[in-house]
């Protein structure tokens, strides 16, 4: 894929980049290495300075980063506007926690004094996703600076100018020059990096075909990584649920981002009680979903970032109602200029269709209808993926057996599954391993170093 701004609300190019040369990647490192060494001595309270100033230029300036969101892989304006908001709230939560997320920690030992220190590691690669193309950069960097990394930035090749704004934004709040730095380059030039020995980990969101190259190429080079790939998020309602708000939020659970989110809702698994009532109201507000030019205000449903994500969602729901799905709404990209999908509901899903064991990245939700909550779980844990899920019940037995039996990283009960700095953010089976935000994506980072001074302090 090439480098460049292509409007996906239009489908034209509006701007290309050149990728970095071999002798500019070399530049780049050595840079990041410098500015380590000088980064990794700031005082904590100099770090928070700078981050609190990030967090302002970010709410100064929501409105132009947003459009620039929206120009390039074509959320709706209002969405985008929000992430930058969103942005700054992680450089606020990070700019004040921080110092205490990582303080010494003592240890009881039976002679002299122990503690364990949180200590900088040196040069974090990230390797990000185009569809929050601030959000997923800042919930990285943010705690990344804070802990005395720095980073360097290989973000998806169809958002360089969000990519260069991150950078400048980092740049302006007064970070030294080359602790957060934009390298544009191509995917193929990824492995070479992280094998370079002045990476010393890497980061990726993305899919689970690049995570595990990724993951793979870290784990021979012997160097940490954090791994957060895709989600086939269930979205279970049960009888004593609040119907109108399951149906309402469902909706959005699933439309967020265009339907291109990996803790989106994904396969709404209902209790037959009131599976026709739940049905009959989503695909009504589905259904009536104003999709249009994500500049526009007013428009609810943008078009998907690349043609080539509109052509996969239409291969996987056509391969699904061949193998017999019915089609409630929707099923079909629209035409008009862009990359547009219409806003669709499948049911009656074939076990060995895409939608039942393949994440649908885009505004297709498939409906499954249980008997009682152990099918429910049965289906919710019966994909390959367990990043979110959410579950609708006003039963507290089965608030408890959602919280212990959905295999998951994130579990929400009546509401939403939504990432927010507060919160480890995180999968397991394929969605990926280790944690983002919170005390622990803080954490992820550092050198655990375990300290004993014989004695007690020297004299």
């Amino acid at each position: 894929m090439p480098i460049a701004t292509v409007n996906p609300a239009t489908g034209q190019t509006l701007k290309t980049f050149e990728p970095a040369t071999e002798e500019e990647i070399d530049e780049r490192l050595n840079l990041a290495v410098a500015a380590f060494v000088r980064h990794r001595l700031l005082p904590m309270a100099d770090r928070a300075t700078s981050m609190i100033r990030a967090a302002e230029i970010l709410e100064a300036e929501k409105e132009r980063l947003g459009a620039l969101m929206t120009l390039e892989m074509g959320k709706p304006i209002g969405a985008a506007v929000a992430e930058a908001a969103k942005c700054a709230s992680a450089c606020r939560y990070y700019a004040e926690h921080a110092a205490v997320f990582l303080a010494d920690e003592p240890v009881a030992v039976q002679e002299g004094k122990a503690w364990i220190a949180f200590q900088p590691i040196g040069v974090v690669l990230a390797v990000m996703p185009w569809n929050f193309p601030f959000w997923q950069v800042f919930r990285f960097a943010a705690p990344a600076l804070m802990a005395g990394n720095v980073g360097i930035l290989k973000h998806a090749s169809n958002v360089p100018q969000c990519a260069l704004a991150i950078e400048d934004v980092f740049t302006r709040a007064g970070f030294a020059h080359g602790v957060f730095q934009t390298l544009l380059v191509s995917s193929s030039a990824v492995e070479k990096i992280i094998a370079d020995p002045r990476i010393a980990a890497v980061t990726l969101t993305g899919s689970e075909g690049a995570g595990r190259q990724v993951a793979s190429v870290a784990g021979r080079n012997i160097k940490k990584s954090v791994i957060e790939l895709g989600g086939s998020d269930p979205f279970i309602v049960m009888p004593s649920a609040k119907l109108e708000s399951a149906v309402e939020t469902a909706v959005t659970a699933r439309m967020i981002n265009n339907g291109q989110s990996c803790i989106a809702a994904k396969r709404f698994i209902v209790h037959e009680k009131i599976y026709d009532q739940f049905m009959r109201g989503f695909v009504e507000r589905v259904a009536s979903l104003r999709v249009g030019d994500p500049m526009d205000p007013k428009t609810q449903l943008g078009p998907l970032a690349t043609a080539q994500i509109r052509d996969d969602i239409e291969s996987q729901v056509n391969a699904t109602v061949a193998a017999g799905a019915r089609v409630l709404t929707g099923g079909k990209r629209l035409h008009m200029d862009g990359f547009y999908f219409a806003p669709t509901v499948l049911a009656d899903i074939p076990p060995s269709s895409p939608a039942a064991h393949e994440e649908l990245f885009g505004p297709v939700a498939s409906l499954w209808k249980v008997a009682n909550i152990d099918e429910a779980i049965r289906r919710a844990n019966g994909t390959s993926f367990g990043l979110g899920a959410s579950a609708w019940t006003n039963d507290a037995a089965e608030h408890g057996q959602f919280v212990r039996d959905l295999e998951a990283g994130l579990v929400f009960i009546n509401g939403m599954v939504a990432s927010e700095p507060a919160l480890p953010f995180g999968g397991v089976k394929t969605s990926g391993y280790g944690r983002e935000l919170g005390e622990f994506g803080i954490r992820e980072f550092v050198n655990i170093k375990s300290i004993k001074v014989a004695g007690g302090e020297p004299q």
